[in-house]
């Protein structure tokens, strides 16, 4: 116990010297002649705050009790400067350059290491653990941070010695007395300017991005216009402005600008430019430097998944070629576009037009998207029974994810690439054309690309929706048991699945016979006809009846209208009814179902899906005066009238129940139900008309 306050003693004498020789302070710890006077000395200071935690022996001086930093004199003085230790300082302040470590306080840890190791296990303290900055002349500057009353409590035991002791800062390093400049900070990766007044370094090649974490400027549907792109974004007017337009956070706008490229900064162009001009600049060279970094994902997904043998062995060959499909050629055609734009880019820094290489891939190299969408029914069905039931492959795609070369994301977000990107490209080329308007030729050249680029998506489309329906057909071929009713041949390649689902029925008819229970029919709503069944298993229905779907009268009603014989209603047991009229059924008879939903979702659902042929023949609704959503988070529908979504995907709003929204994705005019809280209602005016006339130039170029 004496030895440990002798060698408390000399680290105080040696700590208080080298503070007299750094701070300038005369033998009673006062200011030397020439410098300002502090409020207390340090010795003072270092005598309230700084008291070892050593219990005092039989016959020796009473231990002094520990001061915490927060009440120490200094800290009741104001303007008083405070040294505090390091295992009190929990939240430093961001972005701030390491200050150095004195030479005294490198003197006192190694003597202590020294003398015994136990030492170390005390806290040690040095000017870099005091949040102090000294100016020029080594003055004091007042720059203190208050740290928490809970932080302090979580470093220091109790008096005493119990309690767990603050951990000592992993390594201490002397370094010179003379003040020296700050290392050079790295700039943040995701810190990348849109501004024209600051040129970028390097190529946009030097920093490869993931394609799942950018999200192009022709895709921001909500405004018609790039005017952020021209703005400075180091000013807090341009930085708002540019956030407030991203409505998904988690993507990261593109990496660089054709504004910022050196050689276009270099050149001075940008001072005469029009500002029309510099927009379209902006539209060509952003489809360049995205198409990069989808081919750079691409490239991940081969590289760390496809070509991985330890995932190929915890599945099948045809596992594992459903799963990966054509991916290949896939890369192979993005790499050749991506050549043929980087081509025309370093050709000429002022790019005359790309609307021809548009025409070119989309017509005659870009068909491997077909194959590849037409498969994304075995993918995904495939994924989902690996992930369920194979631990091996679980196991062995878990670590692969873990890689940094995956950015930590995981397979699926790689897998559904190509089908995000041949649904991207109309957008930005529809953004092309908005800003070639003031020229003839160029904008009669980015229709047509436009034209190539949507025909593409909707063979896409096509080709996915087609292996998906023939595959559903069969599977319900095989599962509906027409017994005493006259077969239907239901394998048509016109023929797809709108709806199935269990209801409740509320009154029984001639089809069916009235159980103890509560009785329930099965329906599968096909686009031409209705089938209606009882279920006997899973994978086994048996029809009852069936009709035509122009033959489908349907009939909303409310409890209230529901009489019993003896009086009263049935609005306890029947909370969402509806009637379901068979003008002409399977025995040319005319037959009505009243039908009961568990919600009025539901219900609605289901009412919509039946009016659907009645839909067919009627006037579209003014586009221009529905309302219009954001999605801020991905749906995958689960349903077949769910309505699959991407973040950041606009949808005209046709109806609204209970939580749920019906509508019609822009992008290609796909319908279907989604949740309410996956999107967010725009409200601009000039945002809602712009997405109507986006959409409207979408439909006019997939329909020729």
């Amino acid at each position: 116990m004496a030895q440990r306050h002798s060698d408390s003693s000399l680290e105080e004498k040696l700590l208080e010297y080298r503070f007299h020789a750094e701070l300038r302070l005369d033998a009673n710890g006062n200011p030397a002649s020439g410098l300002p006077v502090l409020r207390a000395s340090l010795r003072a200071r270092d005598r309230a705050a700084f008291q070892p935690e050593a219990l005092a022996a039989p016959g020796e001086e009473e231990p002094r009790a520990i001061v915490l930093s927060t009440q120490s004199p200094a800290a009741l003085k104001m303007g008083t400067q405070q040294l505090i230790p390091r295992s009190l300082a929990v939240a430093s302040r961001a972005n701030t350059p390491a200050r150095h470590q004195s030479f005294g306080a490198a003197v006192l840890s190694k003597e202590a290491a020294r003398r015994g190791p136990q030492l170390l296990t005390a806290p040690s303290f040095s000017l870099d653990d005091m949040d102090v900055d000294t100016g020029p002349g080594g003055m004091l500057r007042r720059n203190l941070r208050n740290q928490s009353y809970r932080a302090a409590m979580r470093g220091l035991g109790r008096p005493g010695g119990q309690g767990d002791s603050a951990p000592l800062s992993p390594k201490l390093q002397a370094l010179a007395e003379e003040p020296s400049q700050p290392p050079a900070r790295r700039p943040a990766k995701n810190k990348k300017s849109l501004g024209r007044k600051r040129a970028q370094k390097g190529s946009f090649k030097d920093d490869p991005r993931f394609y799942q974490e950018i999200r192009e400027r022709g895709l921001n549907t909500s405004h018609e216009s790039d005017d952020d792109v021209l703005e400075d974004p180091s000013s807090p007017e341009a930085t708002r402005k540019v956030d407030t337009t991203i409505v998904v956070k988690s993507y990261r706008p593109a990496q660089v600008t054709w504004s910022q490229l050196p050689e276009v900064v270099e050149s001075g162009m940008l001072d005469t430019l029009p500002a029309e001009e510099r927009k379209r600049q902006e539209a060509i060279f952003e489809i360049l430097t995205s198409e990069f970094s989808y081919q750079h994902s691409l490239s991940v997904l081969v590289a760390e998944f496809l070509e991985s043998k330890e995932l190929r062995a915890t599945m099948t060959q045809t596992e594992h070629h459903h799963l990966f499909s054509n991916i290949r050629d896939v890369l192979g055609a993005s790499q050749r576009f991506f050549e043929d734009l980087e081509q025309r880019h370093k050709a000429q820094v002022l790019v005359d037009d790309i609307s021809d290489i548009l025409v070119e891939h989309a017509e005659r190299h870009f068909h491997p998207y077909v194959a590849y969408c037409s498969n994304e029914v075995y993918q995904q069905r495939t994924l989902q029974r690996l992930t369920s039931s194979n631990a091996a492959f679980r196991e062995v795609l878990r670590e692969i994810e873990k890689r940094p070369a995956c950015g930590g994301l995981p397979m699926i977000s790689f897998l559904i690439l190509p089908m995000q990107r041949v649904t991207r490209l109309p957008l930005l080329t529809d953004t092309l054309c908005l800003k070639t308007q003031g020229h003839p030729e160029r904008y009669q050249a980015a229709s047509r690309a436009l034209k190539a680029i949507s025909k593409l998506v909707r063979q896409c489309n096509q080709g996915a929706h087609k292996m998906e329906r023939t595959e559903q057909m069969y599977t319900l071929h095989t599962q509906l048991d027409f017994g005493k009713v006259k077969s239907l041949p239901l394998i048509s390649a016109s023929r797809w699945l709108l709806k199935r689902g269990e209801l409740f029925l509320v009154e029984e008819t001639g089809l069916f016979r009235k159980l103890a229970s509560r009785p329930t029919c099965y329906l599968f709503l096909f686009n031409d006809v209705l089938v209606v069944t009882k279920k006997k298993s899973e994978d086994s229905y048996v029809v009852q009846d069936y009709t035509q779907m122009d033959h489908i009268r349907v009939k909303k009603m409310e409890p209230s209208e529901l009489s019993l014989p003896g009086g009263g209603n049935r609005s306890s047991s029947v909370p969402h009814p509806f009637q379901v009229t068979l003008l002409h059924n399977s025995e040319g008879r005319q037959e009505q179902i009243l039908l009961s939903s568990d919600s009025a979702s539901d219900r609605a659902r289901w009412i919509t899906a039946l009016t659907y042929g009645e839909r067919q023949g009627q006037d579209p609704p003014n586009k221009g005066d529905l309302p219009q959503v954001e999605i801020t988070k991905a749906f995958l529908a689960k349903q077949a009238d769910e309505l699959t979504l991407q973040q950041a995907d606009v949808v005209l709003v046709l109806q609204q129940e209970d939580g749920w929204l019906h509508g019609e994705r822009l992008r290609d005019g796909e319908t279907g139900w989604f949740p309410e809280d996956c999107a967010r209602c725009i409200t601009s005016r000039v945002a809602v008309e712009g997405n109507v006339r986006r959409m409207e130039r979408l439909r006019v170029e997939t329909d020729v």
